[in-house]
């Protein structure tokens, strides 16, 4: 059955839960006062931007397991589009929902 939980579900989201704190503390006690060098804060600043953009781009080419083009590609298109032009957010995300909506009427 697809919906149905592993028997372990929270002995894994604990076990991953307690993995990524002790990341974070082993970062801190290895480096403990020193600084990084600027091309680290440079790159560390852009992976908020780089996760959002993967997880956007793997939300609309994927359906499960299977990759797919469907009408998000064309909501994506235009909203990518808008962005670039500098249009406010409000007017990106009604611009690429009128464009997958008219996709799927069409």
């Amino acid at each position: 059955m697809i919906n149905q939980a592993p028997e372990n579900l929270w002995l894994m989201i604990v076990a991953l839960a307690a993995t990524a704190y002790l990341f974070k503390v082993f970062g801190l006690v290895v480096l403990g006062s020193q600084q990084l060098p600027k091309v680290f804060e440079r790159c560390l600043g852009l992976i908020p931007a780089a996760l959002l953009a993967a997880l956007v781009a793997k939300d609309t080419f994927s359906i499960g397991q299977s990759l797919v083009i469907d009408a998000r590609v064309a909501g994506f298109t235009v909203a990518v589009i808008a962005a670039w032009r500098r249009a406010p957010l409000i007017v990106v995300v009604v611009l690429a929902a009128g464009a997958t909506a008219l996709v799927r009427a069409i």
